[in-house]
């Protein structure tokens, strides 16, 4: 079984200026997920890669020291940019990898930069349930606050709201389980890009739902907030 683990981190970032290299916990927040990186890849002799358009971050994750990743890739302009797409540019070193090291890759585990808050059992596990199943991909999740069935809202045709999904439930317990996309990892098996998906939801994806809290950084308050439980130890588990 070979593995693949792309670190996508682009240097533009308008929510947040420079919040891959951000200081957290004094170390750039992208420190957090190449040593998730690093820990797997001992276990699995996984390949690591950094796909990124930025000298800056470049140079700030030379200075981590970590040797098994590999930072000799450059992004293309066209795939760093606001509206390109995330499967693209891992696409886009899969093939750079796979032709440097002269190898296939039987799995892609794609860690984002911005919800650093996985273990690595966390992706030990997730690789072995997709390892069980015909699925395209796995990604991680949590147990959503709102559910489309019950508690959420849009305008219809008429310009009146009405529930998102048709549904007659009464009480939030009651209605279908939703979760919220985390956007912490997923992991694509070799199928998935054969069969030249352009997103992460398939016709044949699961869900890996976590037992902690996990939450994207998009704004500036969601840093303040991450600050916040890492300073009061308050994350739910040690983040290194």
């Amino acid at each position: 079984m070979k593995i693949l683990i792309t670190i996508c981190a682009r240097g533009g970032s308008k929510g947040i200026p420079g919040k891959n290299i951000k200081s957290l916990g004094n170390k750039p927040l992208i420190y957090y997920s190449l040593k998730t990186a690093e820990l797997f890849a001992q276990k699995f002799n996984a390949d690591i890669f950094l796909s990124t358009d930025s000298d800056e971050i470049k140079n700030v994750v030379k200075k981590l020291n970590f040797e098994d990743v590999n930072l000799s890739y450059n992004r293309p302009d066209i795939l760093a940019t606001d509206q390109a797409g995330k499967i693209d540019a891992i696409i886009d070193i899969k093939k750079y990898a796979q032709k440097s090291l002269a190898t296939e890759y039987d799995f892609v585990i794609d860690l984002d930069v911005t919800s650093p808050l996985r273990t690595v059992g966390d992706l030990e596990k997730a690789l072995d349930i997709l390892k069980k199943s015909s699925a395209n991909n796995i990604f991680s999740v949590n147990s959503a606050e709102r559910n489309p069935y019950f508690n959420m809202v849009e305008k219809n045709d008429e310009g009146y709201y009405e529930l998102c999904k048709k549904a007659s439930h009464f009480s939030r317990q009651a209605a279908p389980k939703v979760y919220d996309m985390n956007a912490s990892f997923y992991i694509y098996s070799s199928v998935f890009f054969q069969n030249g998906y352009k997103s992460a939801i398939t016709d044949k994806s699961l869900i890996f739902e976590m037992n902690h809290l996990c939450f994207d950084l998009d704004n500036p308050i969601d840093f303040d907030f991450m600050e916040f439980l890492w300073n009061t130890e308050n994350l739910g588990f040690k983040l290194y």
